[in-house]
């Protein structure tokens, strides 16, 4: 059974990132660089547009991989429970697997989406606004893999030990 990772870790990472940005005068991290170093800018220009691009593909192809996995696995997942249910006849322990593989899915399409959305605002926009942004998206998917985990292993995750 895949283990999941308390949401407390994910609220504290955001929590995190909102001090530091709070801390360093939400100024973009390549703002204080430059102003740190301004002679070095303009030798940087080419390899710093060069790295943003790569991010900003990186965080393409890692929303592009959750939404997959979410369309894949409830593709999958549906086609699955159709064929056994039309082989077989419907069944509730069919129907509380196909929700079961369904949730699993769309947490893995979650944790997907929550890693570029991390790496979006620590690397490529490093603002006090998109840290706040990024706050609030973890919250609501936070909650939602709370919610979708209650509701495939139907009891609480601190009754976990508890038959």
């Amino acid at each position: 059974m895949m283990t999941i990772h308390p949401p407390i870790f994910r609220i504290a990472l955001a929590l995190g990132l909102f001090g530091v940005f709070v801390l360093s005068g939400s100024q973009p991290a390549s703002a204080q660089f430059q102003q740190a170093m301004p002679s070095a800018s303009p030798a940087l220009e080419p390899v710093s547009a060069l790295i943003d691009s790569g991010l900003q593909w990186a965080v393409r192809g890692i929303e592009v991989a959750g939404i997959a996995v979410i369309v894949i696995g409830a593709l999958t997942c549906s086609v699955i429970y159709a064929y056994r249910t039309i082989r077989t006849g419907p069944k509730e322990e069919e129907y509380n697997g196909f929700r079961a593989s369904l949730g699993r899915s769309i947490l893995l399409g979650l944790e997907f989406l929550v890693a570029a959305d991390i790496i979006n605002t620590v690397a490529i926009d490093p603002t006090l606004e998109s840290v706040a942004v990024l706050a609030a998206i973890v919250a609501v998917r936070t909650f939602l893999s709370f919610a979708l985990e209650v509701e495939i292993e139907g009891r609480w995750p601190w009754n976990r030990n508890r038959p």
